[in-house]
């Protein structure tokens, strides 16, 4: 390592401490066993062979329900970072501040924020009872996949918004007029300007949001009732199953599918804006 690069070593030192070491020692003991409640140094595979003949279907629940909440996600983000880079005018500075000011919010803070929403005495149901929609409050509103698509959704919009709206904001309005002018319609324009410039942007918005929803465990413990998602299960083996190898393996498999996933979507998506 030349020395121009000396600068850049604490925070190497620093990242390979925090993530890199404790990532390998999980690795390394997902391997291993547990008799009578004690870690013992192994070198077994049955924690990933129970891992998928056990929960598989809880593992199939979660990527379906992380695909559905970073599509929801990134289109809601595309659509909102469109609108403010080309419609809003001046109100582009005002717009992107209110969306990315709810990053100051606590995580918890807007989980319970929307478990009194959704819940029987919340603002929705209150609502729907006042315009006489339904005569007693609903309760399939809460405690469902449902309430934890809306959650994280909402959590992780202005997350997704900021890329976007960083991509979009370097394409010249030039481009688009100058396609508009050689008589490209309203849908061409989008697909063979727009997204190819922003593709980066919406890689990394859906990216975030699907690994971020499929590693959650406190959104469905809190308004989804104990939705079946692979975060719960595994924070009931570190915790109160003390099965370190086992969590380690569940840990291990659920990122490898998800990192598999995310790069056969972004392969897609990248052939499918080719001219």
């Amino acid at each position: 390592m030349g020395r121009k690069h000396w600068p850049l070593l604490p925070a190497g030192l620093l990242y390979a401490g925090v993530f890199v070491a404790p990532l390998l020692f999980f690795f390394v003991i997902s391997f291993w066993s547990v008799k009578s409640r004690i870690l013992r140094p192994d070198f077994t595979f049955k924690n990933y062979v129970a891992t998928w003949a056990q929960y598989w279907d809880s593992m199939a629940n979660t990527m379906a329900v992380a695909l559905m909440i970073a599509a929801v996600t990134t289109l809601l983000a595309f659509g909102f970072a469109y609108a403010v880079r080309f419609k809003a005018g001046r109100l582009e500075g005002p717009l992107l501040f209110l969306a990315l000011i709810t990053l100051f919010g606590g995580y918890l803070v807007k989980i319970y924020a929307w478990k009194s929403i959704l819940g029987r005495d919340g603002i929705l149901n209150q609502a729907l009872m006042e315009l006489g929609l339904v005569d007693q409050p609903v309760d399939a509103l809460l405690y469902n996949t449902n309430a934890v698509i809306i959650t994280l959704t909402y959590f992780l919009l202005p997350f997704a918004i900021l890329p976007i709206y960083g991509n979009l904001r370097a394409i010249n309005p030039a481009t688009i007029e100058a396609a508009r002018d050689l008589g490209a319609k309203r849908w061409a324009v989008m697909r063979d300007v727009i997204l190819p410039q922003c593709e980066k942007g919406i890689v990394i918005a859906f990216t975030l949001a699907f690994l971020i929803s499929a590693g959650d465990y406190v959104t469905p413990r809190f308004v989804g009732g104990g939705a079946a998602m692979m975060g719960h299960f595994i924070e009931l083996q570190f915790s109160l199953g003390f099965n370190w190898p086992q969590g380690s393996a569940m840990s291990f498999s659920a990122m490898l599918l998800s990192l598999a996933i995310v790069l056969v979507l972004r392969a897609g998506f990248r052939r499918s804006l080719r001219p």
